[in-house]
């Protein structure tokens, strides 16, 4: 365990943060690698459906990572105070919730799939490509829930370096799988979604492996496995709120996905452009996702030692680092655009690349200008929003991911109707924006009311001693 409460904050975050950042870069590599190589080897098309599907798994995955995550929270607390029982109670729980959510699900989404895609009005060249990939990856969803429980265990009590080295592993086995089923098994598109698939089971598999051959505590017994109706209200009462936020902010993507998807018709290639483009930025974005985890410790344990001034200092530390990944994210994207965007498209591999490569690159630079060029907005939500989640202030930060919705929700209906493209792509800019304006306004109040307590509980007077 990490003391964030003396030192440096400049020095404590960014060692906080860096190996939070290389575990995101190869946590990315994953969907990556798998656009890669289904471009090379299948084609552009398959390459769209594919990347069509990111909305979707978000919300999904994305609900499975913030609830996992909950769980971590309890079992975090019960290892800092000593709770040994009650910890591994808190695992045994654990692993039946996510047994319950594996089965419900798998059964909710699978058949989901096409209607879904309907939903969203994808295009018909790219449909079933998205169709199949998705059914191989929500077949799989159980893979998913052991690697983030597994994980996010082994970080509760303090190792965060261990999950790190199998996801490593995780993405250089989720490479070879990707050559052997494409390529060897002809297994194409599906072949990515199962190698994905393999790889977080094996990772999972192996996380507690280690975890109960390394750690003695974490060994679990039968009678650890009585079910406690109060301990899993506990748990889904941490771990729910966070699961929330993710898939409300998916349902922003689904919506912003659905106004794109309707220009197609009328600008061929405009959403293989953008979907090339989006790999480069959600690779570039990476350090504001370490940034916030980061944050999200510091604050936390600087708020429950009463430095307020020390959680002052370190937004200020957070933003210059965020302003400082704004720049250099913007010169990724733009100055590396066409070599990256050749990565992901052969204009030979589809007759849409073919005939209208030079308006698919343009697409996707006029996204990244736009997109990086705004990543400063992205920064302060990752800033204060889990500054305001070390505080305690989880459910508030879930009503954040509202305003996103309503900023994607506005450019969907408003500005894609007025401006075409050029409205889509600031679509993310203003969901930012609605998101900022709370996001800074409600920690401002949190951390006045929060210095307040603190002066009237100082100034109160100490009760007379009874004679």
């Amino acid at each position: 365990m990490k003391d964030l409460t003396k030192g440096n904050p400049f020095k404590l975050i960014l060692l906080f943060a860096l190996p939070v950042f290389f575990g995101c870069i190869f946590q990315q590599l994953y969907n990556m690698v798998d656009t890669i190589i289904v471009g090379h080897t299948v084609g552009a098309d398959a390459l769209t459906g594919v990347g069509l599907t990111g909305a979707i798994t978000f919300l999904v995955l994305g609900f499975v990572n913030g609830l996992t995550t909950g769980f971590g929270v309890k079992i975090a607390q019960h290892f800092g105070a000593g709770e040994r029982d009650k910890m591994r109670r808190a695992i045994a729980m654990s692993l039946c919730l996510s047994v319950l959510l594996t089965l419900v699900l798998t059964a909710a989404v699978v058949p989901s799939t096409t209607p879904l895609l309907r939903l969203m009005d994808t295009p018909e060249q790219y449909f079933d490509y998205a169709k199949y990939y998705l059914l191989v990856i929500f077949g799989g969803i159980g893979s998913s829930v052991i690697y983030n429980l597994g994980a996010n265990i082994l970080r509760a009590v303090g190792d965060s370096r261990t999950p790190l080295f199998f996801l490593i592993a995780a993405a250089v086995l989720n490479v070879g799988l990707d050559f052997a089923f494409i390529l060897g098994g002809r297994m194409f598109y599906c072949g990515a979604a199962l190698a994905t698939v393999l790889s977080q089971l094996l990772s999972g598999a192996a996380c507690f492996v280690y975890m109960f051959l390394r750690y003695p505590d974490l060994r679990l017994s039968r009678s650890d496995f009585k079910w406690d109706f109060r301990l899993a209200g506990g748990l889904l009462g941490i771990g729910l709120p966070m699961a929330l936020q993710f898939s409300i902010t998916a349902i922003g993507s689904i919506i912003q996905q659905t106004a794109l998807n309707g220009l197609n018709d009328a600008n061929p290639g405009v959403v293989t452009g953008y979907v090339a483009a989006s790999k480069i930025d959600v690779f570039a974005s990476q350090t504001f996702v370490a940034i916030g985890a980061a944050m999200a410790t510091y604050v936390g344990q600087n708020t429950g030692a009463g430095e307020y001034g020390r959680v002052k200092r370190g937004i200020f530390v957070g933003m210059v680092y965020s302003i400082a990944s704004a720049v250099l994210g913007f010169a990724f994207c733009v100055g590396l655009c066409d070599p990256l965007m050749h990565l992901f498209l052969k204009t030979e591999s589809s007759e849409t690349v073919g005939l209208y490569y030079s308006e698919i690159m343009r697409y996707g630079l006029r996204f990244l200008l736009v997109q990086s060029g705004c990543y400063p907005l992205l920064g302060v939500i990752y800033v204060f929003r889990n500054s305001l989640q070390g505080m305690g202030k989880s459910g508030v930060t879930t009503f954040a991911g509202v305003t996103e919705v309503a900023g994607r929700a506005l450019t969907a209906f408003v500005f894609v109707r007025l401006w075409g493209y050029t409205g889509f792509c600031f679509s993310n800019a203003t969901a930012w924006l609605f998101a900022d304006i709370f996001l800074v306004a409600t920690f401002l109040v949190c951390n006045h009311l929060q210095k307040s307590r603190t002066r009237k509980s100082e100034s109160a007077p100490a009760l007379p001693h009874a004679a």
